[in-house]
């Protein structure tokens, strides 16, 4: 059998397109699955030394990503290779590795904090990552998905994706 080439091996991996739904009016549901075990993509998410790689949907990596994975721990993630710092925060509610991920996000600048739950199915090797962002009120999701968080979040998670297929 011949060797695939690295193009032939990421288009394998890479299973997943993202899918998008608003099931109501302050949630927005983000769906992907990706070619590893859900213990290895759980990992991706909550080491630093992970999440520094993909984080940024440019695939640039990121200058700070701090992580307190506890109940009440905090998060900062920055990125400051585009012209300025941009950061995205938050606090960790709940963690059951490797299946669920819950923590508070400040999506906007003037807006309250966001609810993520990010739940890991595993089924074959394969992980389907549900993302459910439940915003304060139906003004703040209309803003995200007007601000195309959608497309930021599609090309996020297939940095994710590639970096999984390095690592896993």
């Amino acid at each position: 059998m011949a060797a695939q080439s690295d193009n032939e091996r990421s288009t394998m991996k890479n299973i997943g397109t993202l899918k998008v739904t608003t099931p109501s009016d302050r949630e927005i549901v983000l769906t992907r699955t990706f070619g590893a075990p859900r213990a290895v993509v759980f990992e991706a998410w909550t080491k630093a030394e992970h999440v520094t790689q993909w984080w940024d949907p440019s695939g640039v990596p990121l200058s700070v990503c701090e992580i307190d994975l506890r109940p009440n721990g905090a998060f900062r993630w920055v990125n400051s290779a585009h012209g300025g710092e941009h950061s995205f925060t938050g606090t960790y509610r709940e963690i059951a590795a490797p299946e669920r991920l819950v923590f508070t996000v400040r999506t906007l600048p003037l807006s309250s904090d966001s609810i993520a739950t990010l739940i890991f199915s595993e089924d074959g090797g394969k992980t389907e990552l549900t993302m459910t962002i439940e915003c304060k009120s139906v003004e703040d999701r209309d803003a995200l998905l007007e601000m195309r968080m959608d497309v930021g979040t599609a090309r996020t998670l297939e940095n994710l994706a590639e970096y999984l297929d390095k690592i896993a």
